[in-house]
């Protein structure tokens, strides 16, 4: 009997000078946090935590799109009687571990940003997004809510973005990105935003940047410890609504769903 191949891996991961990168590197679905992405990129951050070489993590991503979102093809597939909540609570749980990694986690982003994606974005404790980046919480157009990643978003923005942004599910770019502290820079040249960002956190002691982070985190993981029951719950059931059933249908359809204006039926 023949051995069954191992899946392609969807992030790629490399260490260099101090600094490793965990690149999302899966193009043909843009990214999304499918169930592999999600395992391998909290198995990177934890490695990058146990490795007393590394002093800070560059989180990026290859093609056009950094993270699409969630996998929708994968909306109801888990191991257990909710799928749509276990799916919610394993992507609070990616969530947290940027936040709780004990190394600086920067976002190095040249591409789309969308829902799920925003998510990863605002745990990271430093953005660079290059001239390419489009960002947009495109939740409500599907009848969903940006429920789980609510809890690092509404941490950067401010009521009256927060407000903008996720009601409308509008597209917006770096420079709007930068104003309404979802990212740190927003830089014609991505890279060389980054590796300013890397020079400097080079500079610092491990245990400073540690215990730096510590301080910076504190009030973020408290929103995670009282939120997460909260958020998986509403994911959960809006995932198995009538109504998000029929927003992901037509997303995966390309057509526009019932309620957009001028849609048939």
């Amino acid at each position: 009997m023949s051995e069954q191949a191992a899946p392609e891996r969807r992030v790629a991961v490399g260490t260099e000078g101090g600094v490793m990168t965990l690149a999302l590197d899966s193009p043909h679905n843009r990214n999304a946090l499918s169930n592999q992405l999600v395992r391998e990129l909290t198995e990177g951050l934890a490695a990058a935590d146990a490795d007393e070489s590394v002093r800070c993590v560059v989180l990026t991503h290859t093609g056009g799109t950094f993270c699409a979102g969630a996998d929708l093809t994968e909306a109801t597939e888990g191991g257990t009687d909710d799928p749509a909540r276990e799916r919610a609570e394993q992507l609070v749980d990616l969530l947290e571990a940027i936040v709780r990694c004990g190394k600086p986690v920067i976002g190095r982003i040249d591409g789309h940003v969308r829902a799920g994606g925003m998510g990863l974005v605002a745990s990271c404790d430093m953005v660079v997004a290059g001239p390419s980046s489009t960002f947009a919480l495109t939740e409500a157009k599907l009848g969903l809510a940006a429920a789980v990643i609510s809890i690092p978003v509404l941490a950067r923005l401010d009521d009256r973005s927060a407000s903008r942004w996720l009601l409308t599910a509008a597209t917006f770019d770096a420079a709007e990105a930068q104003r309404i502290g979802l990212i740190t820079q927003a830089a014609e040249d991505v890279d060389a935003g980054v590796t300013a960002l890397t020079d400097e956190l080079l500079q610092c002691s491990p245990q400073g940047l540690r215990e730096t982070k510590v301080l910076l985190t504190h009030a973020l993981l408290e929103a995670f410890a009282a939120g997460r029951d909260r958020v998986a719950e509403q994911s959960s059931r809006l995932f198995q609504s009538e109504e998000a059933q029929e927003g992901m249908i037509a997303f995966l359809q390309r057509r526009p769903p019932r309620w957009a204006p001028g849609a048939q039926g």
